[in-house]
């Protein structure tokens, strides 16, 4: 993997930790102006609306065990499974842009719940 690359997945794992850890602020550090989130939910909203719909996180997410990683150029790919503070858990999938040394977009794909 080249230093980019490595800069680059280690630039997600700090995303996940930064969920877990209620850190708006580094989480918005590392997004573009421009960014834009996408789900089965989310329809290509924008950062400002990504921020009113996802923060604060309900239920509360309590730890992410990331299970695959892979990042190649400006693409990123993550699989994880993530548990919520009220005892459930479910496996979903992200995919993200790159924009020089931020993220410029992600597409979540909803796995099932695993609890």
């Amino acid at each position: 993997m080249s230093n980019r690359n490595e800069h680059r997945a280690q630039m997600l794992r700090d995303l996940y930790a930064a969920y877990i850890d209620q850190r708006k602020d580094i989480v918005g550090a590392m997004l573009t102006e421009d960014f834009t989130f996408s789900s089965p939910r989310d329809d290509h909203i924008n950062r400002a609306t990504y921020f009113e719909r996802c923060w604060p996180n309900e239920p509360l997410l309590k730890a992410f065990d990331i299970e695959f990683l892979s990042v190649e150029g400006d693409q990123g790919v993550v699989r994880y499974r993530a548990e919520t503070t009220d005892g459930k858990a479910f496996r979903n999938m992200e995919s993200f842009r790159f924009a020089g040394d931020k993220i410029a977009s992600v597409d979540v794909y909803f796995g099932r719940n695993t609890a």
